[in-house]
C-alpha cells in the first residue's frame, strides 16, 4: 500500500508512505544501497510483483523514515538494522529520486518535509510490561468499542500495576503477549502473573488508521520491560579482553554463542560483561547466521576495541515468546553502566563440551576502507 497527497503546482515535494507486509514465505524484495556520488539511502532492485513493488516502492526512491524514525542522516548499517528488526511488517517513508535530488539541490530541509507530512500530536505506541501486585492485581481491564469488532479501550485501576507500567486511561489495546487484538482468543484470567501489551492513545490511533498505517512494536517506546539487550564497549588490555566465547546447547535444544569465564578486573568485567549472557551482535552485526569461528575472527579483527551486544538467557526467552527481536530495545552500557551492574545475573546455560575456543584476545588488523557503493542485500 502506498499513500500520498497529490502535490499542488510549485509546492514542496510530498513523501510517500509505503506499508510492506510479508508472509512466512516472502521477502520484501528490494535492496537498500549507498551509491558513489549519490546522496541518501537508495532503493534498488525492486522485484517485479514482489512485496516492495506492491507497496509502491520504486527504483531510485530515497528512504526518509523507517517505522516513523527519520533515517536520512543515520549511518547505512543502522538503517539496514532497523529494517531487519521490524519483522514481517514495515512502514517506509520515501521520496522519489528526482524529487529528492531537486530538494537537496535547492537546500531544502528534508526533515522539515517529513514533519509537514506528519500529523501534529501523533505519539508513538508504548510497549508496557505489567506485573501483578497484591493490591491491584494487573490493574487493567478492556472494554470492546461499540460497533467496532476487534477494538478495545483500556480501563485502569488508579495507581495500579498497569498505570505504573506506563498504560494511560483511554488507551487503545493493539497487541497482547505477541498477538494482535483481533487474534486474541484467551481471557485475562489466563495471563498469569504478568502481561506485555502494546497500547496507543486514542487520538494517535485515529491518525494511524486514517493513514492506513499499522501500529507496530518496532515503533514503540518501552516501559518496564523486565529484560533488555545490552551493548558493551570493550577496550583490550595486554592479555586481551578477558573472556571466553563458547558454543553451548540449552536444555531446549537450541545452541547459542555464550560469554563465559569473565576474568576479574579484565576489560570484559569493566565493560559490564556478565557470565552466561548470550551474544547477539559484534560491532552491530548480528551473529545469528555466523559460524562460531567467524564470530571469533570478527572480535579479533576489531583490533583494540570491540562492541558486543548481549542478553541473558531469560531475556532471550522473553522476547522469543513475544515474537520480537531482543535487539529492538537495546541499552547502551556506556551510558548506564551503574544501573546494569545492579541487575541480577541470569539463569545458567547447559554447556556443550564440543566447541570451546581459546580466550579472546586483541589482534591488530588493517582493512581497506570501503569506497564507492555499499549494498544491503537482506531484503531480496
Amino acid at each position: 500500500m502506498v499513500f500520498t497527497d497529490a502535490p499542488e503546482s510549485g509546492s514542496a515535494p510530498r513523501p510517500r508512505l509505503c506499508v510492506l507486509k510479508q508472509d512466512d514465505k516472502e521477502t520484501y524484495g528490494f535492496n537498500l544501497r549507498l551509491e558513489s556520488g549519490c546522496r541518501g539511502h537508495v532503493i534498488r532492485n525492486v522485484v517485479l510483483g514482489g512485496v516492495a513493488q506492491r507497496s509502491g516502492l520504486q527504483d531510485g526512491d530515497r528512504l526518509l523514515e523507517v517505522n516513523n524514525c527519520y533515517v536520512d542522516d543515520v549511518p547505512h548499517p543502522e538503517v539496514a538494522r532497523k529494517i531487519k528488526l521490524s519483522g514481517q511488517q514495515l512502514c517506509l517513508l520515501v521520496l522519489g529520486g528526482e524529487e529528492y535530488e531537486q530538494a537537496v539541490s535547492q537546500g531544502r530541509d528534508l526533515q522539515s518535509l517529513v514533519k509537514v507530512h506528519k500529523e501534529e500530536g501523533c505519539k508513538p505506541p508504548r510497549l508496557c510490561h505489567i506485573t501483578k501486585d497484591q493490591i491491584s492485581s494487573l490493574g487493567i481491564s478492556f472494554s470492546p468499542l461499540e460497533g467496532e469488532k476487534g477494538r478495545f479501550s483500556v480501563n485502569l485501576v488508579k495507581g495500579g500495576a498497569a498505570e505504573r507500567a506506563g498504560v494511560c486511561k483511554g488507551d487503545r489495546l493493539v497487541w497482547m503477549n505477541g498477538a494482535m487484538v483481533s487474534h486474541l482468543t484467551h481471557s485475562m484470567k489466563k495471563c498469569g502473573t504478568s502481561i506485555t501489551i502494546l497500547v496507543v492513545d486514542s487520538e494517535s490511533e485515529k491518525i494511524y488508521m486514517q493513514k492506513k498505517m499499522p501500529i507496530l512494536p518496532a515503533m514503540a517506546v518501552p516501559h518496564k520491560l523486565p529484560f533488555r539487550a545490552r551493548k558493551l564497549h570493550l577496550i583490550s588490555g595486554p592479555e586481551g579482553y578477558g573472556f571466553l566465547l563458547r558454543l553451548e546447547k540449552t536444555p531446549s535444544g537450541n545452541t547459542y554463542h555464550v560469554l563465559r569465564e569473565v576474568e576479574q578486573s579484565s576489560p570484559a568485567e569493566k565493560g559490564g560483561m556478565k557470565d552466561g549472557e548470550i551474544l547477539l551482535e559484534v560491532n552491530g552485526e548480528s551473529v545469528e547466521s555466523l559460524k562460531h569461528e567467524e564470530i571469533v575472527d570478527r572480535v579479533r579483527l576489531s583490533g583494540k576495541k570491540v562492541s558486543l551486544t548481549s542478553i541473558t538467557p531469560s531475556g532471550l526467552d522473553f522476547y522469543t515468546k513475544l515474537g520480537l527481536s531482543p535487539l529492538l530495545f537495546c541499552e547502551d552500557d556506556a551510558a548506564d553502566k551503574e544501573t546494569e551492574n545492579n541487575k541480577p545475573t541470569s539463569a545458567k546455560v547447559q554447556e556443550s563440551k564440543e566447541s570451546c575456543v581459546p580466550r579472546v584476545s586483541a589482534v591488530s588488523a588493517t582493512t581497506d576502507a570501503t569506497n564507492g557503493e555499499v549494498e544491503t542485500n537482506a531484503y531480496e
